[in-house]
């Protein structure tokens, strides 16, 4: 999930953040190091990284009325001890903190650091987070919308962290529009945002065979109802994405912007959980941890109208997943092995139900409830 300042808000809504992760919904959260100026973000937050003053905003315009007084060469402590007991506080529930080290939505002047500036702060963030073990390095949030950052610049930040990392977490960075080169060899995952307004996880098998590497879909859309088109799918829709990233062999991220009377978003704070999608996500999951081997790969042997996987193993296939989306079939008919017996059963993703529909063999048809958002299962006795 996304909540990318959630550990620099008050203590109240930090603790409340950590009490929702706690029904087991995620296992990996986005979140910045640096504090961020955007819609529903313009109050302070609770510290910042370095000693000096703050400018303030005029409270009718939301522009700068002063300017900022930052010593950037001598860091704060209790703001990155905060960071380090969000840390250790994801660590305790099993997620991981997928930290962005720079974005672009600020007012401070922490995206046009200096070069010096840049290197010392990445250093300092090496020496204090790289002993925890939930921790991935996310170099930013939407590379390309920082225009004093270069390629030079990127690769160079990389380098660092290739340095002074001992434990090798894993690396990335997160695109806006255009793709960062993610063929690069500091970068072990794709974290890629959708670059088309109706195609997103659609393209995942697309880039695990243009990169090689680990997908995850980081930002496909927010299932919410704000004023911006990344901030208001469905919860069925954002399911559906969920489905078609994992069936195609990747991994997506979920985020939410329900607008509320409070301007709290947990896409941005954190909090409680106001949309549709969490529990049927969990519900995925608990599909996905039952898989055999690492995971799933897109099945493409005799399919053309519906995505397909297998499990992600050397051995002969004994495991597949069918989804069928926005797609309704009162039935389906399989050619399977005639010398091997199958267990189907056929899974409601939205009501979150699994249903037995028999032992089977060879060729055989099987019903379905003429809904959207139906799999089948399929796995060898």
């Amino acid at each position: 999930t996304t909540a990318y300042v959630w550990s620099l808000q008050n203590e109240a809504l930090r603790e409340k953040t950590l009490k929702t992760l706690e029904h087991g919904y995620f296992n990996k959260i986005r979140y910045c190091v640096f504090p961020k100026h955007y819609i529903y973000n313009y109050h302070e937050p609770v510290s910042y990284p370095y000693e000096g003053t703050p400018c303030t905003l005029d409270p009718e315009t939301k522009e700068i009325a002063t300017e900022n007084q930052w010593d950037f060469t001598r860091f704060n402590p209790a703001h990155f001890r905060g960071i380090e007991k969000s840390i250790e506080a994801l660590g305790a529930l099993g997620v991981e903190a997928d930290l962005i080290l720079m974005h672009p939505y600020d007012r401070w002047g922490f995206s046009n650091m200096t070069a010096e500036q840049d290197d010392l702060y990445l250093r300092y963030i090496l020496a204090r987070f790289s002993a925890f073990r939930n921790v991935w390095w996310s170099l930013a949030n939407e590379y390309d919308l920082l225009p004093s950052k270069t390629t030079a610049d990127w690769e160079r930040f990389a380098s660092i962290i290739l340095d002074r990392d001992p434990y090798k977490h894993l690396r990335s960075i997160h695109n806006c529009r255009p793709l960062y080169d993610h063929a690069r060899p500091w970068i072990t995952h794709c974290s890629i945002q959708r670059t088309d307004l109706y195609k997103t996880t659609e393209y995942t098998d697309m880039y695990r065979i243009r990169y090689g590497k680990p997908v995850i879909m980081d930002e496909i859309a927010y299932e919410g109802d704000i004023d911006m088109g990344w901030g208001n799918i469905t919860g069925p829709e954002l399911v559906r994405r969920y489905w078609e990233c994992s069936l195609r062999g990747g991994y997506a991220t979920h985020g939410e912007t329900c607008d509320r009377p409070d301007g709290i978003l947990w896409w941005s704070h954190g909090g409680d959980l106001h949309g549709d999608s969490p529990a049927r996500l969990r519900f995925l999951h608990k599909i996905l941890s039952e898989t055999p081997g690492p995971g799933l790969a897109p099945y493409k042997a005799s399919v053309w109208d519906e995505t397909a996987a297998v499990a992600d193993t050397l051995d002969d296939r004994g495991y597949y997943l069918f989804y069928y989306g926005f797609m309704r079939p009162s039935s389906r008919t399989f050619r399977l092995s005639e010398s091997a017996r199958y267990r189907v059963e056929v899974i409601d993703t939205w009501e979150m139900t699994i249903t037995d529909a028999g032992t089977h063999s060879g060729t055989f048809t099987i019903a379905l409830p003429k809904k959207q958002y139906i799999a089948v299962r399929i796995k060898r006795v």
